[in-house]
């Protein structure tokens, strides 16, 4: 029997999106401001429990693009940055002609490693004369950064984070009784509701900002940084990052099953440690204490290159999309000649390490018949 295909990350769909839209039509709000932007901004803010204020914009890219522009990143500045993420948190740091500097991961959350990054902070420092200008620190497949102890050293350096929060939303920290979410721990912080996100804009991401001030300053820049006048004049480099009316409607649909989508990714992550857990050698992306991770994406990590490209072939023939992890940024052609500091956990992650399928429709036969698949290959190994 042929199996339809099975891909790795979609968007759920909650059957009030429609409404939403048809709603934006009737107001005849197309562009890139009206209600339903103004909706989708304050109810994240009220899911993150957050008192700071928030920006809807046209990607988590531009968000992050953004967030480096408010905290003065220019060309003669260096850049920190986590290795083991998506080249899309580093690019922005290139379109402002600054130097990323990456970092390598830590085992426990694969997320920045505290103790490369004071090493990287302090050669930097000695190798050119001053701080780099921000750290921008990923919450990877929806685990949390130990961001306790990263904002500690920022602030021992008085270096600015940008949190990456793109693929995190829901994920949270506890802290003396208290969650702190995901999004809303860094000086800014960006959010994407891409596609393949745990909710959809269709595409589409947020910056969360320190006060409505500085928010206020980033729909100036998002907006093409248009001054107040009844022409359009311009004093300063602008962009068109702002995200549509029609995409916050699908947004705020999306944000009303938010809470249902993370547990739903949090059982498929479950079931597949179960489907699995006679296999003590294939290790997962595993919660620290107090951490909550919205497993965007569960993740394996194999026992050589060979047994993950084992699987993922047999998946894929069997039409099923899995993907390896990230291949660190300081190993990309693209960023080959830019500082490193760490040691090889990022490159054996992505050596050996798996995404697996993570929908939140992804049904239990689904998961195992996936998890049947890899341990067919495990077995012969």
């Amino acid at each position: 029997m042929e199996h339809s295909r099975i891909h790795l990350s979609i968007a759920s769909i909650n059957g009030k999106e429609q409404d939403f839209i048809n709603q934006a039509f009737e107001q005849g709000w197309l562009s890139t401001v009206g209600p339903q932007i103004d909706g989708f901004e304050r109810n994240l803010k009220t899911y993150l429990q957050t008192d700071k204020a928030l920006v809807a914009l046209s990607s988590g890219t531009a968000a992050i693009h953004l967030g480096l522009l408010q905290l003065g990143v220019c060309s003669s500045d260096e850049v920190i940055c986590q290795s083991f993420t998506f080249v899309a948190s580093a690019n922005p740091i290139t379109y402002l002609g600054a130097k990323p500097v990456f970092v390598d991961s830590e085992l426990d959350t694969w997320n920045m490693s505290p103790v490369f990054l004071t090493e990287a902070i302090e050669d930097r420092i000695k190798k050119t004369g001053k701080a780099p200008k921000a750290i921008l620190i990923v919450d990877l497949y929806g685990m949390p950064a130990k961001m306790v102890e990263i904002i500690a050293i920022a602030k021992k350096y008085a270096i600015p984070i940008l949190e990456d929060a793109a693929e995190a939303l829901g994920s949270y920290i506890a802290v003396e009784g208290r969650k702190i979410m995901c999004g809303a721990m860094g000086d800014y912080s960006v959010f994407s509701f891409n596609g393949n996100k745990i909710i959809t804009t269709s595409g589409g991401g947020a910056l969360v900002c320190p006060d409505e001030q500085s928010a206020d300053k980033v729909r100036f820049f998002a907006g093409q940084a248009r001054d107040a006048a009844p022409h359009y004049e311009h004093s300063l480099l602008g962009y068109n990052y702002r995200l549509s009316n029609i995409s916050a409607a699908l947004g705020q649909a999306q944000v009303l099953s938010l809470s249902d989508y993370v547990e739903k990714r949090r059982r498929i992550n479950k079931l597949y440690r179960l489907e699995l857990a006679a296999y003590p050698f294939l290790t997962f992306q595993d919660e620290p204490n107090n951490f909550n991770s919205n497993y965007w994406l569960t993740t394996l990590v194999f026992r050589s290159y060979q047994e993950r490209e084992a699987v993922r072939n047999h998946l894929l023939s069997n039409n099923i999309e899995s993907r390896p992890l990230w291949k660190p940024l300081h190993l990309q052609p693209l960023y080959a000649e830019c500082p490193f500091y760490g040691d090889a956990v990022a490159e054996s992650l992505f050596e050996k390490g798996l995404c697996l399928p993570s929908s939140s429709n992804l049904t239990d036969l689904e998961i195992k018949r996936i998890s049947d698949l890899i341990k067919e290959i495990i077995i012969k190994k």
